[in-house]
């Protein structure tokens, strides 16, 4: 029993964050900076929670799985295991072999996807109520985030962000920079690649159709710099002839680079300020310290490639854009590049009150984003809140009665977890949630029915007209991955602590 209390716990923890009136909480981590995260995101609690319970960290890593693999419902995941569990318990409690309750949640949840599938809506062939669809689903998914208020803002951000991906999921080529200032409203989506950076002194700080050398190498050998080894000379002027040399050294570097015919050079590491020099006298623009991530996107982005020699100009690949120019955003300058090669990758820069606020409208704007990446290869769409579990619900519970044996049993059961879902979103929101399921459910009975729980007006409404979807791919996999961790934790029968591996004596 050990293990299903301390999953409940954990489920019961992040239910509150569930819906759109769902509550935030505050992690403050034992650490020695005490740092303080506020955020609504399942997975991200779950993930710094310091847990013991065995059980419990099943459900973190089925959260975890959850955000890398669909990036939303992460809480849905947990609430849904927890109540599974929850329903498992009264079923063990009554005599019922753990086995048999696993047979059944297996029947069960094969029956549910099958009635997801029966009444998904693919909208592909249609571009204009696709872009609507991935609109819809954007705005439900901020809808339970800190962005709410400016859900329909950020909707429209995230759709642009993933329609220029055209497809793929890989959301490198969306990047997204904090400015802490301004409020969230004045977030804005930009076409071109920023960087975080300032523009080297003396050097033009605006150049048109640029090529672009993305390079990782040292550019700081004109002084000296022999450690630890012993140079014996006669007189100083030898010493500046050392000196002179690795100049000489330098300026052939440079040299090199500037015969690639660039006028922009974008280097990892730092340059210093006599080949620095060289390249404001040849009117290049030299940018040092890029940070590794920004230097991979930036080659991405410009379709160049990062260079580390110099020697054959001919087999490196230029980046090219039409126009670098400097920009401030708050205090801030930073380097823009526009009209890039790639015309996926974009830039969103978050504004906002404080540091938490940023960090917190990174991660729902990252949920939104792999939601909508995975919609745009898997163009299923359902309506949400509460609609779809509703919809396994009256399902399943058919299935129960068409039983025989105990089964049935677990079954029934499985409905009643899958109810849980709208109910604890009702709850959330402060509205009588056994008045509204019993509602919803004798309005499921119809055919075709679109009724879900709308938490703004506190009744029962109809999803289609509020534009309320989801994804497909995200309800399956929560329903999938829910089943799968009810069923190991209930496979347990008990916790034995081992001890630890031995280390071998390396002797």
């Amino acid at each position: 029993m050990a293990s299903f209390v301390g999953a409940m716990a954990i489920a019961d923890l992040v239910k509150t964050t569930l819906g759109p009136k769902g509550m935030d909480k505050i992690l403050q981590s034992t650490g020695r900076g005490r740092e303080v995260t506020v955020t609504n995101d399942g997975a991200t609690i779950l993930k710094s929670l310091h847990i013991d319970n065995p059980a419990a960290k099943v459900l973190v890593d089925i959260s975890k799985v959850q955000d890398d693999e669909v990036g939303d419902g992460t809480t849905s995941v947990v609430v849904l295991a927890g109540e599974l569990l929850r329903e498992a318990e009264k079923l063990v409690a009554a005599k019922i072999h753990p086995m048999t309750i696993i047979s059944g949640f297996r029947m069960a949840a094969e029956c549910a996807r099958d009635a997801l599938l029966q009444k998904v809506v693919d909208n592909k062939e249609n571009a204009e109520t696709f872009k609507s669809d991935l609109m819809k689903i954007a705005m439900t998914t901020l809808s339970s985030k800190i962005l709410s208020q400016d859900k329909e803002h950020f909707g429209q951000l995230a759709v642009d962000a993933v329609m220029r991906l055209k497809g793929s999921t890989n959301l490198e080529s969306i990047q997204i920079i904090k400015k802490p200032g301004g409020s969230l409203k004045d977030s804005f989506l930009d076409e071109g690649f920023i960087l975080d950076k300032k523009i080297g002194i003396g050097q033009p700080k605006r150049i048109e159709n640029a090529k672009i050398l993305v390079a990782n190498t040292a550019m700081d050998t004109d002084k000296v710099k022999i450690y630890g080894a012993r140079v014996r000379v006669d007189s100083m002027s030898k010493a500046a002839e050392i000196e002179g040399a690795e100049k000489q050294k330098m300026r052939e570097k440079v040299q090199k680079i500037i015969a690639h015919g660039i006028n922009c050079f974008v280097n990892r590491q730092l340059i210093y300020n006599f080949p620095e020099e060289l390249f404001a006298d040849a009117g290049i623009l030299a940018i040092e310290h890029a940070d590794f991530d920004g230097i991979e996107r930036l080659a991405l982005v410009t379709g160049g490639e990062i260079a580390s020699t110099f020697d054959n100009p001919e087999s490196v690949k230029l980046g090219h854009c039409k126009l670098i120019e400097e920009i401030m955003i708050g205090e801030d300058k930073l380097i823009h590049f526009s009209g890039v090669e790639m015309g996926q990758a974009c830039t969103i820069v978050l504004r906002g009150a404080s540091h938490h606020v940023l960090d917190e409208a990174e991660r729902s704007l990252h949920d939104a984003l792999c939601v909508l990446s995975q919609t745009v290869n898997d163009s299923r769409v359902l309506f949400g809140g509460g609609w779809p579990e509703m919809v396994m619900a009256k399902e399943v519970d058919e299935l129960a009665r068409k039983t025989p044996g105990k089964k049935s049993h677990a079954i029934e059961a499985f409905s009643r977890a899958l109810v849980a879902i709208p109910t604890t979103i009702a709850d959330n929101a402060g509205l009588d949630s056994a008045e509204l399921i019993a509602q919803l459910r004798a309005e499921h009975q119809k055919e075709g029915c679109p009724a879900g729980i709308d938490v703004i007006s506190g009744s029962v409404g109809d999803m289609a007209e509020l534009g309320i979807s989801e994804s497909f791919k995200v309800k399956q996999a929560v329903l999938l991955s829910a089943t799968e961790a009810a069923e190991m934790i209930l496979r347990v029968d008990e916790i034995i602590t081992c001890a630890p591996r031995r280390r071998e004596d390396r002797m």
